[in-house]
Protein backbone atom coordinates (compact mmCIF):
# COMPACT_ATOMS: atom_id res chain seq x y z
CA UNK A 1 0.00 0.00 0.00
CA UNK A 2 1.23 3.23 -1.29
CA UNK A 3 0.22 6.72 0.74
CA UNK A 4 0.32 10.28 -0.91
CA UNK A 5 0.31 13.40 1.09
CA UNK A 6 -1.54 16.18 -0.28
CA UNK A 7 0.70 18.76 1.87
CA UNK A 8 3.91 17.25 0.74
CA UNK A 9 2.59 18.58 -2.72
CA UNK A 10 3.56 21.97 -3.96
CA UNK A 11 -0.09 24.53 -3.99
CA UNK A 12 -0.96 25.57 -7.64
CA UNK A 13 -3.45 26.59 -9.40
CA UNK A 14 -5.26 29.69 -11.64
CA UNK A 15 -6.99 32.57 -11.51
CA UNK A 16 -9.16 32.55 -8.05
CA UNK A 17 -8.47 28.75 -7.52
CA UNK A 18 -5.82 27.53 -5.50
CA UNK A 19 -5.05 23.70 -5.57
CA UNK A 20 -3.00 20.76 -5.00
CA UNK A 21 -2.70 18.18 -7.90
CA UNK A 22 -1.97 14.50 -6.27
CA UNK A 23 -3.02 13.12 -9.76
CA UNK A 24 -2.05 13.85 -12.84
CA UNK A 25 -1.67 10.80 -15.27
CA UNK A 26 1.05 10.47 -18.05
CA UNK A 27 -2.30 10.22 -20.53
CA UNK A 28 -2.56 14.48 -19.74
CA UNK A 29 0.51 15.62 -19.42
CA UNK A 30 1.49 14.35 -15.49
CA UNK A 31 5.06 14.50 -14.55
CA UNK A 32 7.14 12.21 -11.32
CA UNK A 33 5.82 14.33 -8.68
CA UNK A 34 1.71 13.37 -9.02
CA UNK A 35 0.64 9.68 -9.46
CA UNK A 36 -1.08 8.30 -12.53
CA UNK A 37 -4.69 7.10 -11.82
CA UNK A 38 -6.47 4.01 -12.33
CA UNK A 39 -8.48 2.95 -15.62
CA UNK A 40 -9.88 5.79 -16.97
CA UNK A 41 -9.49 7.97 -13.86
CA UNK A 42 -6.55 10.85 -15.05
CA UNK A 43 -6.47 13.68 -12.41
CA UNK A 44 -7.24 14.66 -9.04
CA UNK A 45 -7.03 18.48 -7.36
CA UNK A 46 -7.63 19.18 -4.04
CA UNK A 47 -8.87 23.15 -4.57
CA UNK A 48 -9.74 26.06 -3.18
CA UNK A 49 -11.60 28.80 -4.19
CA UNK A 50 -10.65 32.14 -2.84
CA UNK A 51 -13.24 34.54 -1.25
CA UNK A 52 -15.51 35.24 -4.27
CA UNK A 53 -12.70 33.78 -6.58
CA UNK A 54 -13.82 31.71 -9.75
CA UNK A 55 -12.19 29.94 -12.73
CA UNK A 56 -13.27 32.18 -15.17
CA UNK A 57 -14.95 30.70 -18.01
CA UNK A 58 -13.42 27.77 -19.80
CA UNK A 59 -14.09 24.67 -22.12
CA UNK A 60 -13.75 21.08 -22.14
CA UNK A 61 -14.07 18.46 -24.72
CA UNK A 62 -13.87 14.54 -24.36
CA UNK A 63 -13.56 14.35 -20.91
CA UNK A 64 -15.75 14.11 -17.73
CA UNK A 65 -15.58 16.55 -15.35
CA UNK A 66 -16.59 15.44 -11.63
CA UNK A 67 -17.02 18.22 -8.83
CA UNK A 68 -17.21 16.98 -5.33
CA UNK A 69 -18.25 19.90 -2.99
CA UNK A 70 -16.63 19.99 0.40
CA UNK A 71 -17.30 22.96 2.46
CA UNK A 72 -19.23 25.90 1.29
CA UNK A 73 -21.00 26.52 -2.48
CA UNK A 74 -20.17 26.87 -6.07
CA UNK A 75 -22.29 28.99 -8.73
CA UNK A 76 -21.99 27.38 -11.90
CA UNK A 77 -22.33 29.15 -15.01
CA UNK A 78 -21.88 27.73 -18.79
CA UNK A 79 -23.42 25.42 -21.42
CA UNK A 80 -24.22 22.93 -19.35
CA UNK A 81 -26.62 23.79 -16.08
CA UNK A 82 -26.54 27.47 -16.59
CA UNK A 83 -27.21 29.19 -13.28
CA UNK A 84 -27.08 25.99 -10.73
CA UNK A 85 -25.52 26.04 -8.01
CA UNK A 86 -23.70 23.52 -5.42
CA UNK A 87 -23.47 23.04 -1.84
CA UNK A 88 -21.72 21.09 0.77
CA UNK A 89 -22.23 17.25 0.11
CA UNK A 90 -23.23 17.32 -3.51
CA UNK A 91 -21.27 16.57 -6.79
CA UNK A 92 -21.91 17.29 -10.38
CA UNK A 93 -20.81 15.36 -13.50
CA UNK A 94 -19.95 17.01 -16.36
CA UNK A 95 -19.63 14.73 -19.76
CA UNK A 96 -18.29 16.64 -22.11
CA UNK A 97 -18.59 14.78 -25.15
CA UNK A 98 -17.61 15.58 -28.72
CA UNK A 99 -19.27 18.81 -28.41
CA UNK A 100 -17.85 19.82 -25.40
CA UNK A 101 -18.85 22.57 -22.89
CA UNK A 102 -17.97 25.98 -21.43
CA UNK A 103 -18.06 26.51 -17.45
CA UNK A 104 -17.28 28.98 -15.11
CA UNK A 105 -17.10 27.96 -11.51
CA UNK A 106 -17.90 30.55 -8.96
CA UNK A 107 -17.23 30.83 -4.77
CA UNK A 108 -20.44 33.14 -4.24
CA UNK A 109 -19.29 33.93 -0.91
CA UNK A 110 -16.92 36.14 1.41
CA UNK A 111 -15.10 32.98 2.45
CA UNK A 112 -12.99 30.15 1.26
CA UNK A 113 -14.66 27.02 0.25
CA UNK A 114 -12.98 23.58 -1.20
CA UNK A 115 -13.77 21.19 -4.09
CA UNK A 116 -12.54 18.02 -5.24
CA UNK A 117 -11.92 18.00 -9.08
CA UNK A 118 -11.38 14.33 -11.19
CA UNK A 119 -11.61 14.00 -14.40
CA UNK A 120 -12.18 10.44 -16.60
CA UNK A 121 -11.35 9.99 -19.90
CA UNK A 122 -14.73 8.83 -21.37
CA UNK A 123 -14.54 5.34 -23.08
CA UNK A 124 -16.31 6.09 -26.20
CA UNK A 125 -15.74 9.49 -28.24
CA UNK A 126 -18.22 11.15 -29.84
CA UNK A 127 -21.31 11.43 -27.05
CA UNK A 128 -23.33 14.26 -26.68
CA UNK A 129 -22.54 16.95 -23.64
CA UNK A 130 -24.99 16.17 -20.45
CA UNK A 131 -24.98 16.32 -17.07
CA UNK A 132 -25.74 14.58 -13.28
CA UNK A 133 -26.15 15.66 -9.84
CA UNK A 134 -25.89 13.43 -6.81
CA UNK A 135 -25.73 14.12 -2.85
CA UNK A 136 -23.22 12.35 -0.91
CA UNK A 137 -24.86 9.06 1.44
CA UNK A 138 -24.52 8.67 5.31
CA UNK A 139 -23.19 5.57 6.11
CA UNK A 140 -23.50 4.30 2.74
CA UNK A 141 -21.23 4.17 -1.11
CA UNK A 142 -23.02 6.45 -3.48
CA UNK A 143 -22.21 5.26 -6.74
CA UNK A 144 -21.36 8.45 -8.75
CA UNK A 145 -20.14 7.24 -11.94
CA UNK A 146 -19.20 3.76 -13.78
CA UNK A 147 -21.31 0.94 -14.93
CA UNK A 148 -23.16 -0.97 -17.89
CA UNK A 149 -23.98 1.27 -21.23
CA UNK A 150 -27.38 0.32 -20.85
CA UNK A 151 -28.06 2.13 -17.52
CA UNK A 152 -28.94 5.73 -16.59
CA UNK A 153 -28.31 6.27 -13.22
CA UNK A 154 -24.66 6.91 -13.69
CA UNK A 155 -22.39 8.05 -16.93
CA UNK A 156 -21.39 4.91 -18.35
CA UNK A 157 -17.24 3.24 -17.65
CA UNK A 158 -15.28 0.26 -16.26
CA UNK A 159 -14.20 2.94 -14.09
CA UNK A 160 -15.92 3.66 -11.28
CA UNK A 161 -16.60 6.03 -8.21
CA UNK A 162 -18.07 5.80 -5.66
CA UNK A 163 -18.18 8.45 -2.33
CA UNK A 164 -19.10 7.91 0.98
CA UNK A 165 -19.51 9.78 4.45
CA UNK A 166 -18.72 7.16 7.84
CA UNK A 167 -19.43 8.06 11.54
CA UNK A 168 -17.20 6.91 13.88
CA UNK A 169 -16.63 3.17 14.00
CA UNK A 170 -18.52 2.38 10.72
CA UNK A 171 -16.80 0.51 8.16
CA UNK A 172 -16.45 -0.67 4.36
CA UNK A 173 -15.04 -3.11 2.22
CA UNK A 174 -14.12 -3.11 -1.78
CA UNK A 175 -12.05 -5.88 -3.33
CA UNK A 176 -9.71 -5.58 -6.10
CA UNK A 177 -7.27 -2.40 -6.96
CA UNK A 178 -8.32 0.65 -5.55
CA UNK A 179 -7.08 4.43 -4.85
CA UNK A 180 -8.92 6.29 -2.03
CA UNK A 181 -8.58 9.53 -1.47
CA UNK A 182 -9.52 11.06 2.37
CA UNK A 183 -11.80 13.91 2.26
CA UNK A 184 -12.81 14.58 5.85
CA UNK A 185 -11.09 12.89 9.37
CA UNK A 186 -9.32 10.34 10.26
CA UNK A 187 -10.12 6.37 9.45
CA UNK A 188 -7.95 3.19 9.26
CA UNK A 189 -7.19 1.60 6.07
CA UNK A 190 -6.25 -1.75 5.91
CA UNK A 191 -4.69 -1.41 9.33
CA UNK A 192 -2.90 1.95 8.69
CA UNK A 193 -3.93 5.54 10.25
CA UNK A 194 -5.02 7.26 7.37
CA UNK A 195 -6.38 11.19 7.30
CA UNK A 196 -7.77 13.87 5.37
CA UNK A 197 -5.50 14.59 2.56
CA UNK A 198 -4.20 11.65 1.97
CA UNK A 199 -4.05 9.52 -1.69
CA UNK A 200 -3.82 5.85 -0.81
CA UNK A 201 -3.41 2.54 -3.79
CA UNK A 202 -3.68 -0.33 -2.58
CA UNK A 203 -5.59 -3.89 -3.00
CA UNK A 204 -8.76 -4.92 -1.20
CA UNK A 205 -9.93 -1.77 0.69
CA UNK A 206 -11.32 -2.73 4.16
CA UNK A 207 -11.90 1.16 5.81
CA UNK A 208 -13.35 1.76 9.15
CA UNK A 209 -13.95 5.97 10.57
CA UNK A 210 -11.71 6.89 13.51
CA UNK A 211 -13.11 10.46 13.74
CA UNK A 212 -17.06 11.44 14.45
CA UNK A 213 -17.11 11.90 10.52
CA UNK A 214 -15.03 10.83 7.95
CA UNK A 215 -14.94 10.93 3.90
CA UNK A 216 -13.33 9.28 0.85
CA UNK A 217 -13.68 8.57 -3.02
CA UNK A 218 -13.06 5.43 -3.31
CA UNK A 219 -11.66 4.41 -7.42
CA UNK A 220 -11.93 0.79 -8.73
CA UNK A 221 -12.58 -0.79 -11.78
CA UNK A 222 -15.37 -3.17 -13.03
CA UNK A 223 -14.03 -4.94 -15.97
CA UNK A 224 -17.48 -7.31 -16.25
CA UNK A 225 -19.81 -4.70 -17.32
Amino acid sequence: MKILHRDALPLGGFAGLKEHRLVVDKRVGGQDDTWDGLGNFVYLADANFNPYGETKMHSHREIDVISIVLEGDIAHEGSLEHGSSLTKGQIQIQRAGAEGFAHNEINPNPSRNRMIQIWVLPEHHGEKADYKLYNVGENELTKIYGGAKEQIETFDSHTVLEVGRFIKDESVTKNGDFLVYITEGNAKLNGTLVNDGDLIRGRDLYFKATSEYAQLIIISQNLKE
